[in-house]
C-alpha cells in the first residue's frame, strides 16, 4: 500500500511538471504543448506480479495549430498549415521550430525570437547590409541592398520550409524538434508563410489550469494514502507487542 501511494505521488510530480512547463510557455511563439499520460506497470520478479506501480509518460506532442496575430511586422512570419522552419540548433544540429519572430543580428545573420539561426538553402542565412528586408510566403527573402533605390530589389536567399512526418518527430529540452532517427530532410515547396503574422501557443491556460488543480488533489490522495499505510503499520506494531 505504501509502495502504491509512494509511485502514484511520484508520476503526479512528473506530470505537474510537465503541465507546469506548458503553462510557462503560454505566451511562447509558435510553442507546442507537450502531452503526458500514466499508465499501470506490473512489478515482475520472484513469484507473480501481484503489485503494480504508476508510470508517467511523454506520448508525443499537440500539433494542434495556435491562433495567428497579426503584427503587420515584415519581419514577422507564420507558417500556414502543417509545416516547420529549419533552424540551426546550439549544438550545430538541424532543428524545426513554428517560431516566425525574425530578426538580423549585427553580423548579418537571420535568427528568430530565440536566437536560432534561421537555415536557407546552403546552410545558415547571412544577409549583406540593406535598407530593408522582406519575406515571401514561399521563404524567398529579398532585400534592398544600402545605397541603392527602392526599386532595387535583390533577393538573397530562401527560409528552408519542411514538412517531415509528425510521428518521426521528437521534442528536445531546448523546445526544437527533431527526427527521432536523424536524415536529410528536403525542402519542401507546398509549405506556405503569412507575412506579418505570429503563431501564439497552442496551450489553452484554462485547460492547464484546471488540469493543474486535479494533479495537486491526485498528488494529495497519494499522500493521505502513504500516510494511512504508515497508521496501518503502526497499529499492527502495537498489536503485536499486545500479543
Amino acid at each position: 500500500m505504501l509502495y502504491i501511494g509512494m509511485s502514484g505521488a511520484k508520476e503526479r510530480m512528473l506530470a505537474q511538471a510537465v503541465n507546469n512547463n506548458n503553462l510557462a510557455n503560454v505566451s511562447t511563439v509558435g510553442f507546442r504543448a507537450d502531452l503526458e499520460q500514466a499508465r499501470s506497470m506490473p512489478v515482475f520478479g520472484p513469484g507473480l506480479p501481484s503489485r503494480a506501480f504508476a508510470m508517467t509518460e511523454r506520448p508525443g506532442i499537440d500539433f494542434s495549430p495556435g491562433t495567428l496575430d497579426i503584427t503587420g511586422d515584415p519581419m514577422n512570419v507564420a507558417v500556414k498549415g502543417e509545416g516547420w522552419i529549419a533552424v540551426q540548433a546550439p549544438d550545430g544540429s538541424e532543428a524545426f521550430t513554428r517560431d516566425g519572430n525574425l530578426r538580423v543580428t549585427p553580423q548579418g545573420f537571420l535568427v528568430n525570437g530565440a536566437g536560432h539561426q534561421v537555415m536557407g538553402n546552403g546552410g545558415p542565412i547571412s544577409l549583406p547590409p540593406a535598407k530593408t528586408v522582406s519575406v515571401g510566403v514561399d521563404g524567398t527573402i529579398t532585400i534592398v541592398p544600402l545605397g541603392q533605390a527602392a526599386s532595387t530589389l535583390v533577393e538573397v536567399d530562401r527560409i528552408k520550409l519542411v514538412k517531415p512526418d509528425p510521428l518521426k518527430l521528437i521534442k528536445g529540452e531546448d523546445g526544437l524538434l527533431r527526427l527521432r532517427e536523424p536524415e536529410p530532410v528536403n525542402p519542401d515547396a507546398s509549405v506556405r508563410l503569412e507575412t506579418g503574422m505570429l503563431e501564439r501557443s497552442n496551450v489553452n491556460p484554462v485547460e492547464v489550469m484546471a488540469k493543474m488543480i486535479t494533479l495537486a488533489r491526485g498528488f494529495e490522495m497519494q499522500v493521505k494514502i502513504m500516510k494511512t499505510a504508515d497508521e496501518i503499520d503502526r497499529a499492527s506494531e502495537e498489536l503485536v507487542r499486545m500479543g
